[in-house]
């Protein structure tokens, strides 16, 4: 069923002329009724809101109901009244382009369902892109041309120094408490020649970052090879979001530009420390791959787990072993967790599970009892030491793996702390379907108890009525319910086709235990790891090396109870 968002908006209260509100609002009721045959139409309107951005509260609510699938058509008198900003309508564009509402301007005459509107629209689209790019060349001009100057376009503001809005010459200023820190880690360097002994004498000293965060030896290293903290103001030395460097005759370079903190002497002995250092440390390292790397968290701070390698095993086997970023960049006095697991243990366990999983997903359609999926699961000697999982994450496995939806439809479902909000359609088909039962239970009482009683006969057709709108009503909730439970926490099972798929071509399957140890000496480990990341998103680990919960891809998470 088609229904129109109607926009109308005038830059002030009192405009009369030809776009004003009553003129726009009939044109476009007249337009969606006569031409597009819509009589179900809302009017959005936006009065004395200017068109150089979009943030107006009609429009805002608007974009809202597009966005929750309640609106097939958008009709405005101008494209104007969207917004003067043609990289304002090319965002809202989109947006209707995702949810599939057709845009018609009525005074340009673009209709996005024919082919002609669409390509006017791309036309628009052309030039919004332009407009785009030439304003990044001009703003790129302007600040390379301030940059020259020796003004400050602005950065992350580096330690030691700070913003004072006071001053004719906006740029940043020495920091005198920040300073000592940068002055510090200067001497260390010198004296120490490591970054890492540096930042264990930083924390050993409860010196913290700029933001307060823990120190790394990169964000170290970063402060030692900064000409800023000499006086030097060096803009367009990288690409955008800190990549690569640019070549060198692009840089702008600014001497003595601002106060310094650190000498010329002693930047330049520390950067020849580091130059040195690093010219010892280029030595050709034989790669290694770490099935895990990015997936193990650490369940005691949440920092992801650092991969190294292991000790070599029999058969010349080198394993991986997965340590907790702050068990790694901290000094062993002052380590806040110790939290650390081998690919030794944690392989067998993982590819033991996956295997389990698709096991368990074939037979719970056929036998339908949690307790059987729970047991499939956590098959095998690697799990003894697991009393089971988590009841609420059995429950929605179980209810995926079976298809049963029937009774998470139509409550808010809490997973990991991100909201599925409520599927707004059915909760009106379930009051339609509410208000139609106790129309028959009135209609009941008025045959059975009134005394103005009604015939049979009209009893009967009235009863059969309600009957067939409540039975229309069953059938849309139920095809709604399948269409929503799509949306739900671990319903997309394609990771299991992955794992599937995997496990049947190393004919590991038919297998009660899989030999991990000894699978990965014989097979690409890249293959296991590209599994890996394509059906799981998260491991957590426990400083007692126990695995404490699986977040695969889907969103669905398993979390394990132990025994004591």
């Amino acid at each position: 069923m088609m229904k129109a968002a109607l926009y109308v908006r005038v830059s002030t209260m009192h405009q009369i002329d030809k776009d004003s509100l009553p003129f726009q609002r009939q044109e476009l009721v007249n337009y969606a009724k006569y031409l597009l045959g819509i009589d179900d139409y809302e009017i959005f309107e936006d009065a004395g809101y200017s068109g150089k951005n979009t943030d107006r509260p009609k429009f805002q609510e608007m974009m809202s109901r597009i966005r929750a699938g309640e609106f097939t058509h958008m009709l405005v008198w101008k494209i104007d009244r969207i917004s003067r900003n043609l990289l304002d309508f090319t965002k809202m564009y989109d947006e209707l382009k995702k949810h599939n509402v057709i845009f018609i301007s009525k005074n340009e005459q673009f209709d996005t369902s024919s082919a002609m509107g669409e390509a006017m629209l791309k036309i628009i689209l052309i030039f919004a892109e332009l407009e785009r790019k030439l304003t990044g060349e001009r703003v790129y001009s302007i600040m390379l041309s301030r940059a020259e100057k020796g003004l400050w376009n602005g950065a992350p503001m580096p330690l030691g120094y700070t913003w004072v809005e006071e001053g004719e010459t906006k740029f940043p200023v020495v920091c005198p408490d920040e300073a000592r820190t940068v002055q510090f880690i200067y001497d260390s360097y010198e004296e120490l020649r490591s970054t890492m002994s540096v930042k264990h004498r930083l924390e050993a000293n409860g010196i913290s970052t700029k933001k307060g965060r823990t120190w790394t030896t990169k964000t170290i290293a970063d402060i030692l090879r900064n000409p800023f903290y000499v006086g030097t103001y060096r803009y367009n030395y990288r690409e955008a979001g800190r990549g690569n460097k640019k070549p060198e005759d692009e840089w702008i370079v600014v001497e003595d530009n601002h106060e310094s903190i650190i000498s010329k002497e002693q930047y330049e002995k520390v950067c020849s420390i580091l130059d040195a250092q690093k010219r010892g440390r280029n030595v050709t390292r034989t790669s290694h791959i770490h099935v895990f790397s990015h997936l193990i968290h650490c369940e005691n701070c949440g920092k992801k787990h650092i991969a190294s390698i292991d000790r070599p095993r029999d058969g010349g086997y080198r394993p991986s072993v997965y340590r907790c970023f702050n068990y790694v960049h901290s000094n062993k006095a002052h380590r806040a967790c110790g939290c650390a697991i081998g690919e030794v243990k944690l392989g067998p366990f993982m590819l033991n599970y996956l295997a389990n999983l698709v096991r368990a997903h074939d037979d719970a359609k056929l036998t339908g009892k949690t307790e059987h999926t729970e047991k499939l699961l956590l098959q095998g000697k690697l799990f003894k030491e697991i009393a089971g999982i988590h009841p609420e994450d059995l429950q929605n496995i179980h209810r995926v793996f079976t298809g049963s939806t029937q009774d998470i439809l139509f409550d808010k479902i809490e997973d990991e702390g991100k909201n599925i909000e409520k599927d707004f359609t059915l909760d009106t088909l379930k009051e339609e379907k509410k208000k139609c039962e106790r129309a028959m239970q009135r209609l009941e009482d008025l045959f059975l108890f009134s005394d103005d009683a009604m015939s049979e006969k009209d009893y009967l057709v009235r009863k059969q009525d309600l009957k067939t709108k409540i039975d229309n009503i069953n059938k849309k909730i139920k095809d709604r319910s399948v269409e929503y439970s799509k949306n739900l926490p671990g319903h997309d099972l394609s990771f299991i086709k992955k794992a599937t798929q995997y496990l049947l071509a190393q004919n590991l399957l038919e297998s009660k235990h899989i030999d991990y140890n000894k699978l990965v000496m014989t097979m690409d480990k890249q293959l296991l790891k590209d599994l890996m990341l394509s059906v799981i998103s998260r491991i957590t680990v426990r400083e007692n090396k126990q695995i404490a919960s699986i977040e695969f891809t889907n969103g669905m998470n398993h979390r394990f109870v132990y025994r004591d």
